[in-house]
């Protein structure tokens, strides 16, 4: 079976000094842990934060293209950039796991449809529309009170992008701004990293209705592993023990100054803080890819980790190295190997073909 996980920030991380031909102790994903977890395709995020002004964001998604290009290119026996779903049978073949471009937020995008093409044209094969802020495009599941819903701009954004063959993501947008996609997109759209609402309450994750929606548009929800979209219970854990306000100062000091260690061993500690907490693991992972099998059906369901963007990962599942853990959950709990195949990456490939397939249909 290929194994995909459709979203982790490394990019982000790359601009921090990881080093990813090392077995990294503080670290969600390198090239050892994709190995060791049989990972053969990835989608590594260009995330930008909707604080940043449209020519900071751009400026610093060009970045992380960059560092992500070079790092790629230093380590070309082992990843290679990829566009296509039909690279990916080939490069594991060779041995190789294959690195695609996301973008994380459209802020970069600003309102320039020439950008979202110049940005196709450098990798970049999908575009999750916001992130934590309403921004040119959209509204966000965090604010959610400039557009309701997508904005005019952001009607056009879509529809390029079913034009380009570049998936359209509605993890972080408002209820309204996913109903209003659902309406507007002539392809399948995904969820690159939510998890179940029916289980976690957090405003992040998708309720019944939409999981089916977007089942029924032919797309994909695929499980983010962030204990906070996990669980209700990590979410009050966190909120009594107070943690979560100091680990966010140490994350902001650390990326302000990656290679200063006083400010790297701050930012270790808070990471081990964080773990000290109750928090979900593998079986709770698992409880929500049942849920949205039950909702949206066996073909609608896959994996998002999240990771290297969450400051915490489940109990059992520290690193991408772990994810085997959840094939195994899921065979324990009577899912056959073909199913199994379909939520590792054969749903979320299936997906990025209709999207590429519809795209040559409209050009």
């Amino acid at each position: 079976m290929i194994v995909l996980d459709s979203h982790c920030d490394t990019p982000s991380q790359l601009l921090r000094c990881r080093v990813m031909e090392r077995d990294n102790d503080y670290g969600h994903v390198d090239f050892p842990k994709l190995r060791r977890g049989g990972v053969d395709a990835v989608f590594f995020a260009l995330f930008t934060s909707n604080a940043l002004s449209v020519p900071d964001s751009t400026t610093l998604a060009l970045r992380m293209l960059a560092a992500t290009r070079d790092v790629v290119a230093r380590n070309a026996s082992i990843a290679a950039l990829a566009t296509d779903p039909s690279e990916i049978a080939a490069n594991k073949a060779a041995g190789k796991v294959s690195i695609f471009l996301g973008m994380e937020n459209g802020s970069p995008v600003g309102t320039d449809l020439a950008l979202l093409r110049l940005y196709y044209d450098m990798g970049v094969r999908y575009l999750t529309l916001t992130h934590n802020g309403d921004n040119d495009i959209c509204d966000s599941a965090a604010v959610g009170k400039r557009w309701n819903g997508l904005s005019p701009f952001g009607r056009e954004v879509v529809a390029e992008m079913n034009r380009l063959g570049m998936i359209v993501d509605i993890a972080h947008c408002s209820d309204k701004t996913f109903w209003d996609c659902i309406d507007a997109s002539k392809a399948p759209i995904v969820s690159t990293h939510s998890c179940c609402r029916a289980l976690a309450s957090h405003r992040r994750n998708l309720t019944d209705d939409m999981i089916r929606a977007l089942a029924d548009k032919g797309g994909v929800i695929q499980i983010n592993f962030y204990p906070l979209f996990l669980s209700d219970r990590f979410a009050k854990e966190l909120e009594r023990d107070g943690i979560g306000d100091a680990a966010e100062a140490a994350d902001k000091a650390f990326r302000a100054n990656p290679s200063d260690p006083e400010l790297t061993r701050r930012w270790h500690e808070a990471q081990d803080a964080l773990k000290r907490l109750w928090r979900p693991g593998v079986k709770e992972v698992v409880d929500h890819i049942d849920h949205a099998v039950a909702v949206g059906g066996i073909d609608h369901v896959g994996i998002g980790t999240d990771f290297d963007g969450i400051e915490v990962p489940p109990e059992g599942l520290e690193d991408i190295s772990m994810l085997p853990k959840v094939f195994d959950e899921m065979r324990r709990r009577g899912y056959g190997e073909a199913d199994i195949a379909k939520v590792a990456g054969g749903n979320f490939i299936r997906v990025f073909e209709e999207v590429r397939a519809i795209a040559r249909s409209l050009s």
